[in-house]
C-alpha cells in the first residue's frame, strides 16, 4: 500500500514525503519531478508547449504509472485530484492524506522555494496571491473529499507533522485496507 500526498503547492508534500519514507523505510516519489525527469523537461515547459491540457494529459499518465507500484511514498502535484481518472488510481492502492495550510503560509512558502519556482507556470492571470486563493478556494473541497486524514502543516514543525501522520497511519491502516 502507498501513501498518498496530495495538497496545494507548498503544504509541504516533498519536505515531508521524504521524512515520512525515511522514518517507514519506503522509496519516496515525488510525481512532478518524476515527470520533469521522464518527459526532460519542465512543467513551465510543458505548458508552454500544450498549456495545461497537454500538461494533465502528461500527468495523468505519470499517476497511473506511479499508482502499480507499491510500498512508496508519492507526493502528487497539487492539481492531480482535478482528475477523477486520477483519484481512482491514488485510491486504488493507497492512503491518502491531504497536507493542507493557509494561503497566507503558502504564498510566503512558494515565493522563498527558490528551487521550483521558475521551473511552475502560473496557473491564472491573477497576481501569485490571488492565484493561490482562487486556485486554494475551487481545490480545498476536492482535497477534503478524497483524503483520509487532513493535517494543516502550516504552523507546525514538519517532524510534528510527520508524527501526526505516523499515529494517523498506525491507528487506521488495518481499517483502510478493510
Amino acid at each position: 500500500m502507498n501513501i498518498i500526498l496530495i495538497g496545494f503547492r507548498g503544504t509541504g508534500k516533498t519536505t515531508i514525503g521524504k521524512i515520512l519514507a525515511r522514518r517507514l523505510g519506503k522509496g519516496f516519489i515525488d510525481a512532478d519531478e518524476y515527470l520533469e525527469q521522464k518527459h526532460g523537461k519542465t512543467i513551465k515547459d510543458i505548458f508552454a508547449e500544450g498549456g495545461e491540457k497537454l500538461f494533465r494529459e502528461i500527468e495523468a499518465r505519470i499517476i497511473e504509472e506511479l499508482c502499480l507500484l507499491d510500498d512508496r511514498v508519492i507526493a502528487t502535484g497539487g492539481g492531480a485530484i482535478l482528475r477523477e481518472e486520477n483519484v481512482r488510481h491514488l485510491k486504488k492502492n493507497g492512503i491518502i492524506l491531504f497536507l493542507d495550510a493557509n494561503v497566507d503560509t503558502l504564498y510566503k512558502r512558494i515565493r522563498k522555494d527558490m528551487q521550483t519556482r521558475g521551473k511552475r507556470p502560473g496557473l491564472t492571470n491573477r497576481s501569485a496571491y490571488e492565484e493561490i486563493e482562487y486556485l486554494l478556494a475551487y481545490r480545498r473541497p476536492l482535497y477534503d473529499k478524497i483524503a483520509d486524514f487532513v493535517i494543516n502543516t502550516a504552523n507546525i514543525h514538519k517532524n510534528e507533522a510527520v508524527n501526526k501522520i505516523l499515529t494517523f497511519i498506525s491507528n487506521h491502516v488495518l481499517d483502510l485496507k478493510g
